[in-house]
């Protein structure tokens, strides 16, 4: 077993309390330093989107439907779009790729993770996890012994999990991806994937509840 794959499965241990008995989502959980965004943190509306790597659902929502949601409300200044990391799928996958996204520094933490979401399948293919990590990590600019410090780094790793732990018990999440709109969970308890129009609705709801 390569040293990534042995490293990273104690976060399927770790993650443990994720688990399905998680329902329901009825505040707002605060915006923490913690959280990477885009857009206007002073906007009417906040859009929670908890997602994970390794998420086929969540891979597909961020090729069919991302670009256009970014297009009409965060880069138009409407929406503060949070991204909430879950471990969903392969956690090895999930949390290796968000230690990558997060070594790659802010600016380039949403490239990183939509890079992860395209490589998506190759990974899931060909088994090669830790071939096609350092392949999205080194055009971030990780070098190897870079890339290699970032995913062995326990105190990230541990930071990481008690994060996902922490905000998925705060807003009751039971899988990815799941979006919360000012406190509303888009698609009930369960969540799930949602079209434009379907955010659409709940977007214009809170800025007329916000007026």
């Amino acid at each position: 077993m390569r040293p990534l794959t042995r490293r990273l499965l104690t976060v399927a241990a770790l993650s443990a309390t994720l688990g399905a008995t998680l329902a329901g989502c009825d505040k707002k959980a605060a915006v923490t330093a913690d959280d990477m965004s885009l857009g206007n943190a002073n906007a009417k509306v906040t859009v929670v989107e908890y997602a994970s790597t390794a998420c086929p659902h969540c891979a597909r929502w961020n090729a069919d439907v991302f670009p256009a949601f970014k297009a009409k409300y965060i880069d138009t200044g409407r929406v503060h779009y949070v991204a909430r990391e879950s471990l969903t799928g392969d956690p090895r996958l999930a949390a290796a790729g968000f230690l990558i996204a997060r070594c790659a520094g802010k600016d380039k933490y949403f490239q990183v993770v939509d890079a992860l979401y395209r490589a998506q399948e190759r990974i899931y293919q060909s088994g090669d996890i830790r071939g096609e990590l350092q392949g999205v990590a080194q055009a971030a600019g990780l070098n190897e012994a870079q890339f290699n410090a970032c995913v062995n780094d326990e105190k990230a790793l541990k930071a990481l999990n008690d994060r996902v732990e922490r905000t998925a018990k705060e807003d009751k999440i039971t899988g990815t991806p799941t979006f919360i709109v000012n406190g509303k969970k888009a698609g009930g308890d369960d969540g799930g994937e949602q079209t434009l129009e379907q955010l659409s609705t709940l977007i214009d709801q809170a800025e007329a509840a916000a007026k």
